[in-house]
């Protein structure tokens, strides 16, 4: 075990430690609500974890928070099973019709040390209501995810396992800095979103994106209303679900949408729409001269939540569709596509005590190189299957295993094991 290992190990046993010592005093020793300053004009709230697991030589768990210098891309990759992460998030109500909110977040992302990232600014918006008795609001700046259901869960704790959803975590091999300049070069990368090279735009290999970025959120305006029945959201923004930006790289906007219904206790059903220029400028101005308008992303999804006494159950899909410029032959045929499905559940078995799993899968549209017809990715499968203990009310310890699968001949199989410490408030 590296000293990176043992520096995660020792802050995640330490934290149990802390919080199992706080139940055997039974002792709430630890902040258990939101803290609330000036008669409620200011609220602060946070959130901590901290995981450690096996080693994952396949990438199958590596996410898209990470550098974007490519000399420490492997050092800087970070795995969603080994990593510390702290955030802490406030309000500030301006009047009625005006509320200042922003988060702050550092999170370690994979050197000997456990902070090795500086703190950003993962969220910061100004949230309007034109009126006070109607639940309608317009939020202004780095603003929530509108997309999905997964991505709008805003703590760790609401995630039941230590892993993440395929569809919001594994990295595909696309970049928008960069494009494959034939079928071939995009058949090169497939399994290979960890560290992917394309010879159009930015030739230094770099991550790709997974479907669905969740880790960070996009800049732009926000509409939110509600009823009793009917939840909507809908948003314009700088970036695209898969690569969400606080500067422009394409002069595009993404268009963004939800709507969510309410038909009877215990029952959610969602449905989301995205679209907007994916590729950044100078990329497609290597490839081609046509507008960089018309290489988008689009998405659709699709998510159900149940809840009933002991059971919790969820399910969530996503198409993304991207459209390439055809630079040279092989010629990549059409827009290509990948599909997500991830199927969670939970039971809880006894007070503060739960078992979970989730099943996933991740496909892609098929194209043709000069060896003939392939999908453009590798299908990933995977099985999550784990429990969770809650040592008081805001704090969680959780295990799982996890077994992955992929059409590749890089790492096919792994089989991996993680715990994770939240806590929050």
């Amino acid at each position: 075990m590296g000293l990176r290992s043992k520096a995660r190990l020792a802050c995640v046993c330490a934290a149990c430690g802390l919080v199992l010592c706080a139940r055997a005093a039974a002792a709430q020793v630890l902040q258990g609500q939101p803290i609330v300053l000036g008669n409620g004009a200011v609220t602060l709230s946070g959130d901590f974890s901290a995981s450690t697991g096996l080693d994952d030589p396949g990438f199958y768990n590596y996410t898209d928070y990470q550098s974007t210098d490519a000399a420490q891309e492997l050092e800087s990759a970070d795995s969603s099973l080994r990593r510390v992460r702290a955030a802490l998030s406030g309000r500030v109500k301006a009047g009625d019709h005006f509320s200042f909110l922003g988060e702050l977040r550092i999170q370690s992302a994979g050197s000997s040390q456990i902070w090795d990232s500086r703190p950003e600014a993962s969220a910061l918006y100004v949230r309007i209501r034109p009126w006070v008795d109607r639940a309608l609001d317009i939020q202004v700046g780095r603003i929530p995810p509108t997309f999905g259901a997964f991505g709008r869960r805003p703590y760790t704790s609401d995630n039941l396992l230590v892993g993440y959803p395929l569809g919001y975590q594994y990295l595909t091999s696309l970049r928008p800095d960069a494009i494959p300049a034939n079928a071939d070069e995009l058949l090169r990368m497939r399994g290979r979103g960890w560290l992917s090279n394309f010879s159009v735009g930015n030739p230094i290999p770099q991550r790709g994106v997974p479907l669905a970025a969740t880790f960070r959120w996009d800049t732009g305006i926000q509409i939110h209303g509600t009823t009793d029945m009917i939840d909507a959201t809908a948003s314009i923004t700088t970036g695209t679900l898969a690569n969400p930006l606080v500067k422009d790289d394409n002069s595009g906007r993404q268009i963004a949408g939800r709507v969510a219904v309410h038909p009877i206790v215990g029952l959610v059903v969602g449905a989301s729409a995205s679209r907007g220029p994916f590729f950044a400028t100078n990329a497609v101005r290597a490839a081609t001269t046509q507008d960089p308008d018309t290489f988008t992303q689009t998405a659709w999804g699709a998510d159900a939540e149940y809840s009933r006494g002991y059971y919790l159950l969820r399910a969530e899909a996503i198409v993304s569709r991207w459209t390439l410029p055809a630079v040279r032959a092989p010629f990549i045929d059409g827009p290509v596509r990948a599909t997500s499905v991830s199927v969670e559940g939970r039971y809880k078995i006894l007070p503060g005590l739960y078992a979970a799993a989730r099943v996933d899968h991740l496909g892609f549209s098929t194209i043709t190189g000069t060896a003939g017809p392939r999908t453009w990715d590798a299908p990933v499968d995977r099985l999550e299957t784990g429990a969770g203990y809650y040592v008081q009310r805001n704090v969680l310890l959780k295990g799982s295993y996890q077994f992955d699968r992929r059409d590749t001949n890089r790492v096919p199989r792994s089989h991996l094991a993680g715990a994770e410490v939240v806590f929050w408030f």
